[in-house]
């Protein structure tokens, strides 16, 4: 029998695709808090069990692999997913956040998320910070290190290899760069984690291609 050993799962993800799988689904959903605002028993329904919560999220990851919507880190779709050595960082300013990087033969990847997802983490441990699942609050965690803020200005600097850029490309250019230099920054020991993400930002930088996405789940494999 296999076990998934889940590190992370974005309720906040499931919770937005699933309705969109099954329109009813969010008609018996709120028939259910309904009921339980009428006993009184709001905060234990609420408090979605384990079951539920990973039953949940193997309905939409069935329907966007029975719908093709999941493609791999070297060629990724709307979502991607695989299984990759990857390694955990820490970032100054983004204390809250999930990030962890690998590659591929041909791929830099990052996986960037909030902390709140992580299975046994403090409920509502990041509720006023950004919204890491975003890709604007993303990259301003990870260019919270020093060296990063660096990176990012001098690619913007007049007369560097980017300056034949228009201002979007310079933009996405100066991402993928900071997003590169996350990765290439890890330390540690990497763990063997099985995944599927939501892309983000996908391009190259100086030929190779680098791809940020956040997790609908983590799961360790052995």
């Amino acid at each position: 029998m296999s076990f998934h050993y889940y590190l992370y799962i974005s309720d906040s993800k499931v919770d937005m695709l699933l309705p969109q799988i099954d329109p009813a689904h969010a008609t018996k959903r709120g028939s259910e808090v309904g009921l339980s605002l009428s006993v009184l028993s709001f905060k234990k329904t609420a408090e979605r069990p384990p079951h539920d919560r990973t039953a949940r999220l193997e309905r939409v990851l069935r329907y966007l692999q029975d719908h093709g919507d999941i493609g791999s880190v070297d060629q990724p779709g709307q979502f991607f997913g695989g299984l990759l050595p990857v390694q955990w960082g820490r970032f100054p300013g983004a204390a809250s956040m999930v990030f962890a990087g690998g590659r591929t033969e041909r791929t830099v990847l990052a996986l960037g998320g909030s902390g709140r997802h992580l299975l046994g983490a403090v409920p509502n441990i990041d509720q006023a910070d950004p919204a890491w699942s975003h890709l604007p609050p993303l990259l301003d965690g990870l260019a919270s290190d020093v060296e990063d803020e660096m990176l990012v200005e001098a690619a913007e600097q007049p007369g560097d290899h980017l300056d034949h850029l228009d201002h979007l490309d310079r933009g996405d250019a100066a991402a993928l760069a900071t997003v590169r230099r996350a990765v290439d920054r890890l330390t540690g020991p990497a763990q063997n984690v099985e995944f599927v993400a939501k892309r983000l930002l996908h391009g190259t930088v100086e030929g190779q291609p680098v791809l940020l996405g956040s997790p609908v789940y983590l799961a360790l494999v052995d």
